[in-house]
């Protein structure tokens, strides 16, 4: 695997996108995998640089010709020619492999850095300065990245066991065992050693968290995500400044990691310009890049139209038969929620999933005194939930299991000057 693809995949960087679309690039059978698309765009950035000689560990000087030296990397002998080293080269030098983790994580395209314990998927979302939609959101003004699912129980259990071994601001509810529509995540052990597993398919989306829960674990994504306790570094500051469960918290200037606004979440679910094949008003209906009513089944990888939400349309054939799990108008007895993907090509234009249906999500509007907004609807809601007027709001502190959260980045613009100019010191000390 070349050492570009060791270095970023893991680090999940937000793909480049296609030119004039303002969405990322899609893979379509046979074609090139996310890592493939990364390596791509780190050659792109970086061949110009190719002049730059490979120092040899430990004396700033280039190898000498027909020499073996050990890769910093990875401890391989590498034999070296006297031809100019090559952009692999380049990468295998655990110098020039650091700066580059390090220039892109100061730039903001990495959704986590190499020591990461969670990795997110995330999707570009271009066509800055858009129009607002006839329902007055969806204006915004910049780029930025927006979570390919919503926070799964994975994600959030490893959250759990990296800041809740005392858990002083109860991220983790009971009902998140208990429920048995969405368990879940089980808790074991006493305050001060509490451990965390999932129950069942840790790709379904976390529920049981509030506003404040969601905010911590931006926050916790914003510091690198760090163990230890519910402090200021960890969990209590960083996109957010939390005083407990408590006030009217907005983001702080700097966040890289998110909640997403209400514009945002709204563009990256019904946006689509008319130019690049949209609505003739730019928006659709619903997420799904469409004005049709989505069908109610359970995962599909052929209905490019489909979610998780409670529709019945007879006659009883496997879709729109009630709650979407379960196939049935009884109210579910067992879990009612879907993988992460499951509906593999129900995208919207911008390549998110389950932005209707599933999970409702919270998102950062201040709505009526101190109320979150949250939007999207949810397995038990019928289809008025996933549409694009349809909007709510709750306590921050409130926990259902209904709702979850995904997460919002926004990259800063220096990362490509950063990277270069980090590369041009370390060339200067070539002897």
């Amino acid at each position: 695997m070349p050492e570009a693809v060791r270095i970023f995949q893991p680090l999940r960087v937000i793909h480049p996108l296609r030119p004039g679309t303002g969405r990322g690039p899609r893979r379509s059978a046979g074609g090139p995998s996310p890592a493939a698309l990364v390596h791509t765009e780190a050659v792109r950035i970086l061949q110009p640089l190719l002049a730059i000689q490979v120092l040899r560990p430990g004396t700033g000087r280039a190898p000498k010709p027909g020499k073996k030296h050990l890769n910093q990397c990875g401890g391989n002998e590498v034999k070296k020619t006297k031809s100019e080293p090559q952009f692999s080269d380049l990468m295998k030098t655990s110098t020039i492999s650091k700066l580059l983790g390090l220039t892109l994580a100061a730039g903001g395209l990495l959704a986590q850095t190499a020591a990461a314990q969670i990795s997110i998927d995330f999707v570009p979302v271009g066509n800055a300065g858009n129009a607002a939609d006839t329902t007055t959101y969806g204006a915004v003004g910049y780029d930025y990245g927006i979570g390919k699912y919503e926070v799964t129980l994975n994600q959030y259990s490893t959250f759990l066991n990296a800041v809740g071994a005392t858990d002083t601001y109860g991220l983790y509810n009971a009902n998140m065992a208990a429920n048995v529509n969405i368990a879940g995540i089980a808790r074991s052990g006493v305050s001060g050693s509490y451990t965390y597993a999932v129950i069942g398919s840790g790709a379904r989306p976390v529920t049981y968290v509030s506003w404040y829960d969601s905010a911590r674990f931006v926050n916790w994504l914003q510091n690198g995500q760090p163990t230890g306790l519910q402090l200021a570094g960890t969990t209590e500051t960083g996109a957010y400044t939390l005083t407990g469960n408590t006030g009217i918290i907005l983001r702080n200037a700097g966040w890289v990691y998110g909640l997403p606004s209400e514009d945002e979440w709204y563009k990256a679910a019904y946006h689509q310009p008319a130019g690049q094949g949209g609505d003739v008003d730019n928006y659709w209906l619903y997420p799904t890049a469409n004005n049709a009513i989505p069908n109610s089944r359970n995962g599909s990888a052929s209905d490019p139209n489909s979610a998780n939400f409670f529709r019945d349309v007879a006659p009883v054939d496997g879709v729109n038969d009630g709650y979407a799990v379960s196939g049935s108008t009884s109210f579910p007895t067992g879990n009612a929620l879907t993988d992460a993907g499951a509906f593999s090509l129900a995208d919207s234009f911008y390549g998110t999933f389950d932005q209707g249906g599933n999970v409702r999500e919270w998102n950062d509007a201040v709505i009526s005194g101190s109320s979150r907004g949250w939007r999207g609807g949810a397995w038990v809601n019928g289809v008025g939930g996933l549409r694009a007027s349809a909007r709510g709001s709750d306590d921050p502190a409130g926990e259902d299991n209904i709702v979850g959260f995904r997460v919002a980045i926004v990259p800063e613009p220096t990362v490509v000057g950063l990277m270069a100019l980090g590369i041009i010191v370390l060339a200067r000390k070539r002897k």
